[in-house]
């Protein structure tokens, strides 16, 4: 009898383990993502105002419930009509959506190769190339920015090292317009790309080409016929991860761009500190939000039933 209920006990603390560890990663995502969203959500429904918050309304909880039913009365969606309204952040939408797509175009054609390169590598050397792809985060992201200033200001180092190699007689205007911008954004998020796609290269079975090889493919057929596509996940996997923060950029345009470089980062700083309407920069952020979320999952859902049929 004894027997029977210490193993009764034991069941039923595996199964609340089990419920704690499930549970452990939705508690973190609802405390550190999911309030903070709803946070800003409800800033986004207020309104400016002069005081301490700069916004209002706030919730009095002495009031009890005529308070909430004030509180969400209160409440509306001036803010987002406005932003739809009005061309500046549209336009700034439209073109950080732009300049992160061409980033990550470019992170992928330069980030692929070198992946592939390092999975090709002898084993011994991939942990030391691993290394110096990391060896960049050991620096301040500010100071590796504010480097660029120097190499391609009219007097840096780039114009400096053309004109000695005779290549041109007049410096290149480069610093604070969208091509530093794009510079800078590939030169900060190039690891962000590579690892992923040095992980799946990695664990890719190379017998796969030899066999394709063998039955006649010539080497750049098999690459694009078996190497890129199982290398799908990590490029799927690369591109979000540099996608998503190059939207919202602030310091590369902040520092590299010009006033003719509109991106959506800028524009909520501003927003926040310049200006001081916390809601309207909160529903900006929103819209973001959902711009690049809403996306993404209807592409993972796509990506799973294409997986589903696949088997």
């Amino acid at each position: 009898m004894n027997a029977s209920r210490i193993r009764g006990d034991e069941t039923r603390a595996r199964g609340w383990g089990r419920r704690l560890v499930i549970a452990a990663p939705y508690l973190w995502l609802s405390i550190f993502f999911a309030l903070p969203v709803l946070i800003v959500l409800k800033i986004s429904l207020s309104q400016p105002e002069l005081a301490q918050p700069p916004y209002t309304p706030t919730f009095d909880l002495a009031a009890g419930w005529e308070g909430l039913v004030a509180f969400v009365d209160a409440l509306s969606f001036d803010n987002f009509a406005f932003i739809t309204s009005d061309d500046l952040y549209v336009a700034a939408v439209l073109s950080s959506m732009r300049i992160a797509a061409t980033s990550t175009l470019i992170l992928l054609m330069v980030g692929y190769p070198m992946a592939y390169a390092m999975a090709r590598a002898p084993a011994g050397l991939r942990g030391i190339l691993v290394a110096a792809v990391i060896l960049p985060f050991w620096t301040s992201f500010l100071i590796r920015v504010y480097a660029w200033i120097g190499i391609l200001k009219p007097e840096g180092l780039l114009n400096g090292f053309l004109i000695s190699l005779g290549l041109i007689d007049t410096p290149l205007t480069i610093l604070n317009t969208e091509t530093a911008v794009l510079i800078g954004i590939v030169y900060t998020y190039l690891p962000f790309m590579v690892l992923p796609l040095y992980a799946t290269l990695e664990r890719m079975d190379e017998s796969l080409i030899e066999a394709a090889q063998d039955l006649g493919s010539t080497p750049l057929k098999a690459f694009w016929t078996i190497t890129v596509p199982l290398s799908w996940p990590g490029i799927v996997a690369g591109s979000l991860l540099c996608f998503i923060p190059a939207v919202g950029e602030f310091v590369v345009p902040d520092l590299l761009g010009g006033s003719d470089t509109l991106m959506i980062g800028r524009i909520l700083w501003s927003e926040f500190f310049s200006n001081r309407d916390w809601p309207l920069a909160s529903a900006v952020a929103i819209v973001m939000l959902i711009v690049l979320v809403v996306p993404i999952v209807l592409f993972r859902e796509a990506e799973a039933r294409r997986l589903e049929e696949g088997r």
